[in-house]
């Protein structure tokens, strides 16, 4: 039983996955469906908590301010929807959950930075995530063309009619 739901687990397990401690600053790409479109959506902020690191439910919670109300959300690492976890800047804490954080603003908010090699960190390649990306943004102009090229006819058909009218009433003009 146990080995079943392990299988099921890595079935659903992505391959590589960008090893994000508390502390960090991150951009989450996140694929947002809304009726029929689809979009990628950044979310950048610090990471307060992460859960359950080797688990496929591994979980990371961001937060960030946002016109002055503090905005925190949940991420699942290995859905498909979160699509990128990108580490912008990396800080160094001795806590995982920095829930103190919620009641820091200005500068007893900063963080003590740490050097690190932001190209080896980030160097996950997802080849489905990324064709996943590519599929949105050719989607994407798909439809604008599509909306271009609308829009095209009808100022064309606009214009057609505006010179009938203008025939129309020059002959008019010339008949009296």
């Amino acid at each position: 039983m146990q080995s079943l739901i392990k299988d099921i687990e890595a079935r659903y397990k992505k391959h590589a996955v960008v090893d994000v401690m508390s502390g960090d600053s991150v951009k989450v790409h996140q694929k947002i469906r809304e009726g029929s479109k689809e979009r990628i959506q950044i979310f950048q902020g610090l990471v307060i908590r992460t859960d359950r690191k080797n688990s496929h439910t591994s979980r990371i919670t961001v937060r960030r301010i946002s016109s002055g109300v503090g905005v925190e959300k949940s991420f699942l690492l290995h859905s498909p929807l979160v699509l990128k976890v990108e580490v912008t800047k990396r800080a160094k804490v001795r806590r995982n959950y920095l829930t103190y954080m919620r009641e820091r603003t200005g500068k007893s908010a900063r963080l003590t930075g740490v050097e690190f090699d932001r190209d080896k960190v980030n160097a996950i390649k997802d080849v489905a995530a990324e064709a996943e990306e590519e599929k949105i943004r050719e989607e994407a102009a798909k439809a604008a063309e599509e909306e271009l090229a609308k829009k095209a006819a009808k100022e064309a058909k606009s214009e057609a009619k505006a010179e009938a009218a203008l025939a129309a009433h020059e002959q008019a003009a010339a008949s009296k």
